[in-house]
């Protein structure tokens, strides 16, 4: 692995100029950020070496390099899911390459579905920790230079970046929820029972992403922001049919408050 994370960084460096300190990956439905960077360079996934290329609608499948807020940035306009086929290696490859490229910050972003009463489509909630009911990525034997075999997760989602999004948040005017991710397999959206055990186990949220990048971006000591755009209902009486049209049009209309947030976000981070 060590090899091709050097050898699709060598030529992302090849291809681009600066170096990005910030990892930015956008989830169903949440690619319009990308109009508010001043894009320097783009590269589809199928031109970048041992990438995967996103199947899914709603997925872009390029990598854009430029500056937001100041700050120099790649962001992903499409992810990889575990339940397109891709192993846990290749759905977390980028995060890996993006810490070889020099990144000090991750920034995710998703679509999920929404357990609490008070929670309505298009709501936000900032991710303060998770469950994960996914295979871990960190399975199989261990990369010594890349972190430790048992790396901790006390602090998943970095408390430090919270707390100035919060501060953001409310300088904005826009209303944000916090609350626990919890990750699954999918494609199958939540029955009701399965929506009801999630909550029942501490979930506020639930989708079909996240946490695996998050995991690796923990364990080579990469810190995570990640904000969940509210793009479905799994509560009692709310729970209707859903399509994945519908989530990625329910995400685009809540994608402008996320993406105010992440700017002003970025403008008030200073890294060392």
């Amino acid at each position: 692995m060590l090899e091709k994370i050097q050898e699709t960084a060598d030529f992302i460096r090849n291809k681009t100029i600066g170096n990005p300190e910030v990892g930015i990956i956008l989830g169903t439905g949440l690619g319009g950020l990308v109009e508010e960077i001043e894009i320097q360079e783009i590269l589809p996934y199928q031109d970048v070496p041992n990438f995967p290329v996103s199947t899914v609608h709603g997925h872009h499948g390029r990598l854009i390099f430029g500056t937001l807020s100041g700050k120099q940035v790649v962001a992903m306009q499409g992810r990889f899911h575990f339940y397109e086929g891709y192993t846990m290696d290749q759905i977390t490859f980028p995060v890996r390459v993006f810490k070889q490229l020099g990144i000090k910050l991750l920034i995710v972003s998703n679509a999920s579905g929404g357990l609490r009463s008070e929670f309505e489509v298009g709501d936000l909630m900032l991710i303060t920790d998770h469950i994960n009911l996914m295979p871990n990525p960190l399975i199989g034997q261990n990369i010594d230079l890349l972190g430790p075999r048992f790396p901790d997760m006390s602090e998943a989602y970095d408390r430090h970046i919270l707390g100035l999004a919060r501060k953001v948040a409310r300088s904005l005017g826009i209303k944000v929820h916090e609350g626990v991710y919890v990750a699954v397999t999918g494609p199958t959206f939540e029955t009701p029972a399965e929506y009801y055990y999630i909550h029942t186990i501490g979930g506020d949220a639930v989708g079909m992403s996240t946490v695996p990048e998050v995991i690796v971006a923990r364990h080579m000591s990469l810190p995570v922001f990640a904000v969940s755009v509210i793009s479905d209902l799994g509560v009692k009486g709310k729970i209707v049919e859903i399509s994945h049209e519908e989530v990625i049009d329910a995400a685009a209309s809540a994608q402008p408050k996320m993406t105010a947030i992440v700017r002003e976000l970025l403008k008030q981070t200073i890294f060392a």
